[in-house]
């Protein structure tokens, strides 16, 4: 175990490890996969419950008007990973084909996750209520932008999208965060004395999302709808694309903010790609039959930054703790 904490491979890695093979393995599906997406959906929303119950009113008024965070974090968004994504779907277009180029072109317009996110914020040590205003707001001007840098991108006529997305964010993550934060004054010091308990829901609820994301892959058979090879390829295009993507927001928080606990937050808000809202978005933007191959690059994307960010925040969470 000490071989693999090197690594930054730790219990909670391994878990990770095992819940991706299990989703690929036995995933569930029908009356299994809706009773998996209500627990899923109730455990997010008692993170955000929690992270309410824990924040100070004050640190969430400062996370709102932190426009300097806030600015970066709509910017790595909304504008260098499109661009970023453009230019590598350009390039590349000839090798994966028209469904992959549009895959990743879509990928690259898609707003940031929230959950996720904002749970490795939290673990890392850094601005936890930063990064819930920052993936709040990412999602909520999504539900609109994504839609419209689709139709400006992908060239696509009549793009319509359902009040439902917002309802979903309303009500999964900002009405049980308020709920925390006004029944803060009777709990928070319950909460504080159990910090396992914040940590258990912190990870239970990565954990949830991802077996959720490789069950949900493995029952619409994406995995078998493409060669291995053009597999192989795809996945060192994202890889390839996370990485420049992080470096860059990485390179963005140096010159535009003023703390580690800021530059956290923008990168886990700024770097990564949202499954949960991304796949809605699909379902209404591409015909059914398109819909399996351009959601695989997105697939990949959001697996393999749940990898990276959970070492990243381990090793951010190493660093704050011997500063």
């Amino acid at each position: 175990m000490k071989f693999l904490a090197r690594y930054g491979i730790d219990t909670y890695m391994l878990l990770l490890i095992l819940t991706v093979c299990l989703g690929a393995v036995l995933p569930v599906s029908g009356v299994a996969a809706d009773v998996l997406s209500t627990i899923t959906y109730c455990a997010v929303a008692l993170l955000f419950f929690l992270y309410g119950v824990r924040l100070n009113s004050s640190e969430v008024i400062e996370g709102m008007t932190n426009w300097r965070l806030q600015g970066a974090s709509f910017a790595a968004t909304f504008v260098f990973l499109p661009v970023l994504g453009i230019l590598i779907a350009t390039i590349l277009s000839p090798v994966l084909g028209e469904p992959l180029t549009i895959g990743i072109l879509f990928l690259s317009i898609l707003p940031s996750t929230i959950n996720s996110s904002i749970a490795f914020t939290g673990m890392a040590g850094g601005n936890v209520s930063g990064a819930i205003c920052s993936a709040s707001m990412s999602n909520l001007i999504g539900v609109v932008l994504t839609p419209a840098l689709a139709a400006l991108v992908l060239h696509q006529g009549g793009v319509s999208i359902s009040a439902d997305a917002v309802v979903k964010i309303a009500t999964q993550i900002l009405l049980p965060f308020v709920l925390g934060q006004i029944l803060r004054r009777w709990l928070a010091p319950f909460v504080l004395r159990h910090k396992p308990l914040t940590l258990f829901v912190d990870r239970g609820s990565i954990l949830l999302i991802v077996y959720s994301a490789f069950s949900a892959g493995t029952v619409a058979g994406i995995w078998g709808a493409i060669p291995p090879l053009t597999l192989v390829i795809l996945f060192a295009v994202i890889l390839g694309y996370l990485v420049i993507t992080m470096r860059g927001v990485i390179l963005l928080g140096r010159l535009t903010l003023r703390n580690e606990r800021d530059r956290a937050a923008l990168f886990f808000c700024g770097s990564t790609k949202s499954l949960a809202s991304g796949l809605p978005i699909a379902l209404a933007l591409f015909p059914a039959e398109m819909v399996s191959t351009t959601v695989l690059p997105l697939m990949m994307y959001h697996l393999t930054q749940l990898f990276i960010c959970a070492v990243i925040s381990q090793r951010m969470a190493a660093r704050s703790r011997a500063a």
